[in-house]
């Protein structure tokens, strides 16, 4: 099988998934995910939140869910056959989650697990799927954010929470490119990319325009069919736990680093008030939707809801 072809197909086929991600740990990214669940059920979608962090899942707690039946890890290990049979009611309308694993080691899924639980992701009863991803830029997060139509970068405005999403951002766009090459059988192109990976040795590659413009006098048609696949990713990137207006603007400035050395148009800039209300819905595991439901983070996530 060639699996730069089956991720490849997969890339604009799942029309209801959203991905959130957090390529640095600790930026708020599953509080995110599990109240932009409550907010978009309110707004009358069927949404199933998915954990797809395989080794240290904390979703349900933030539901207030302190044990399940059936986890993801229970799917990946074929001991469930359907991902719809372990989607478990969150007590909210509307809202289901599918909890995440928390074997040692089983986040490092063989290539054929991966594919397994990508296509089950299509097949959710829901009207939305929310992705909430492991850190990192592992193959494995990359490739599985890859199939949503939408994807939520999430950051504080710390310098090594925006180094990550670049990175990030740099490793999906290379990724991307890896697979539609592969599928096209582009060797020549494929050697060129990974030139490209080194922009200190090869400064003519240095952004993704020179990269094209390179490409286009070995393979025109395939350089132009992936240029299109990448301007169809247009990232939102959502800064969190905004203090002063200096934070908000850090979302511009990653904004405009994208644009210029990977040649990717993020969608909008939004951002996630600083609020200690967080802390408190926390502490009692509750929701802050519906803990505090006017709070200005509740405020923030009802508006990102609305974007969507």
């Amino acid at each position: 099988m060639n699996r730069g072809r089956v991720v490849y197909i997969s890339m604009d086929k799942r029309e209801n998934i959203v991905a959130i991600v957090g390529p640095k740990g600790g930026v708020g990214k599953s509080m995110i995910s599990a109240n932009l669940a409550i907010a978009l059920a309110r707004v009358g979608k069927k949404v199933v939140a998915v954990d797809l962090d395989l080794g240290a899942s904390n979703l349900h707690t933030i539901f207030g869910i302190r044990n399940s039946p059936d986890r993801l890890n229970d799917f990946i290990q074929n001991k469930v056959k359907n991902l719809n049979d372990i989607i478990l009611n969150t007590n909210i309308d509307n809202v289901g989650i599918i909890c995440g694993g928390d074997v040692p080691g089983i986040a490092n899924i063989p290539y054929q697990k991966k594919m397994r639980l990508i296509r089950h992701l299509s097949t959710l009863n829901c009207d939305l799927v929310l992705m909430d991803l492991a850190p990192g830029s592992s193959y494995n997060v990359v490739d599985i954010s890859i199939i949503a139509q939408k994807t939520l970068l999430v950051t504080t405005a710390e310098v090594p929470s925006l180094l990550n999403l670049y990175s990030f951002v740099r490793s999906t766009v290379f990724r991307r490119l890896t697979l539609i090459f592969k599928y096209h059988k582009c060797f020549e192109l494929l050697a060129l990319l990974d030139k490209a990976k080194e922009p200190d040795r090869h400064s003519r590659l240095k952004t993704m325009e020179g990269f094209f413009r390179e490409a286009r006098q070995t393979n025109s048609t395939v350089t132009d069919s992936a240029k299109k696949n990448l301007a169809g990713f247009r990232p939102f990137i959502v800064v969190n736990r905004v203090r002063t207006d200096k934070d908000a603007r850090c979302g511009k400035a990653i904004q405009n680093l994208l644009k210029e050395y990977l040649s990717i148009e993020s969608a909008m800039v939004m951002t996630i008030r600083d609020d200690d209300a967080v802390g408190y819905a926390i502490a009692r595991l509750r929701p802050i939707m519906i803990e505090a439901p006017n709070s200005p983070f509740s405020q923030d996530i009802r508006e990102i809801a609305s974007r969507l």
